[in-house]
């Protein structure tokens, strides 16, 4: 061996062993997003992975996020693609997924990413503050807060008598408690129930045919993500709505009120990174909503030819013309 090729090797050998120990790679965490729609996960990209690289875990460095999208009737196929990812944390944002995860698995943590149930009486936790098991997160107690939407609704549009109510299949405690605020109000709450597109356009064809004079959309994820569509069938059907999330009366809906979703979402992040980081879920209390937003859409309500009063518009974060 030539004595330049010689001493190559014997420096390329030595040097060798010390890039390696300076260059050892950060273990790499995996997060699989369970959701209905591919804005969700878009959402989650440009708020959610920003503050968990805030606290340290950065895509492409030491975290590795896998995304699974579709409607509720593709589970529990989603979760179990999540599961075979073999993640660190799975966030959902349906009970169905969650159950569905915990089936498939007996060890992920699971952060809800924001269920409307109560995940105590649904046996998911013992309780908000000490969880208990593998699920935590956030929860909106959504029929609660459906029930404070149709009041809303009912403040809107008070000459409306008979209303509608839409929701899923999955949600009849959202069904209950909005028929109970309708009796207290005196409406007469007829329900129609959907979980795809492809069953909106009877339903507002029932709609119809049942005259009802205003349409309360229940919190249902797949209703948020077709916010558009189901907005331009309700004004079709000269029927004024009231949605879930104050975004939703950027789409078309008349009112919109809810949580902010931009602080659910940074919390969801603080959950995510602090089990990435060794926390047990079941010791990190699960929290409700504490900042909402309410919008008004005045483009929809010239569309219907409604007046909304000056009121409920002076109450509003957010008015869209």
């Amino acid at each position: 061996m030539k004595r330049r090729e010689f001493i190559a090797l014997v420096g390329g050998a030595v040097g060798w062993p010390f890039v390696a120990r300076g260059q050892t790679p950060e273990q790499v965490r995996r997060v699989a997003v369970i959701s209905p729609s591919q804005a969700s996960i878009d959402a989650f990209r440009s708020i959610v992975m920003p503050e968990l690289a805030q606290r340290g875990f950065v895509e492409n460095r030491n975290l590795a996020i896998t995304t699974h999208v579709g409607l509720t009737t593709q589970i529990p196929e989603l979760p179990r693609e999540a599961v075979a990812t073999k993640p660190h944390v799975v966030v959902a944002t349906s009970q169905v997924a969650i159950r569905a995860v915990l089936a498939a698995s007996s060890t992920v943590p699971i952060v809800m990413s924001y269920i409307g149930e109560d995940p105590v009486s649904i046996g998911l936790a013992k309780s908000l503050a000490k969880p208990g098991g593998r699920v935590t997160g956030i929860v909106l107690l959504a029929p609660e807060l459906d029930g404070k939407r149709l009041g809303v609704l009912h403040e809107a549009v008070p000459s409306a008598r008979r209303v509608a109510i839409l929701a899923g299949r999955e949600t009849p405690a959202n069904v209950k408690e909005m028929q109970r605020v309708a009796l207290s109000l005196g409406l007469e709450a007829i329900v129609f129930l959907a979980d795809e597109p492809a069953d909106y356009k009877a339903v507002f064809a029932s709609m119809r045919a049942a005259r009802v004079e205003a349409l309360a959309i229940a919190s249902v994820p797949e209703f948020f993500r077709d916010a558009a569509i189901l907005s331009r069938e309700a004004v079709e059907a000269s029927l004024p709505t009231v949605c879930e999330w104050a975004s939703m009366a950027r789409e078309g809906c008349l009112v919109g009120y809810g949580p902010n979703r931009d602080a659910l979402r940074r919390r969801v992040a603080d959950y995510v990174a602090r089990i990435l980081g060794g926390a047990p879920p079941g010791e990190l209390p699960i929290e409700q909503p504490t900042v909402f937003e309410f919008a008004i859409n005045l483009k929809t309500a010239k569309a219907l030819g409604l007046t909304v009063p000056a009121t409920l518009l002076a109450r509003a974060d957010e008015v869209f013309e």
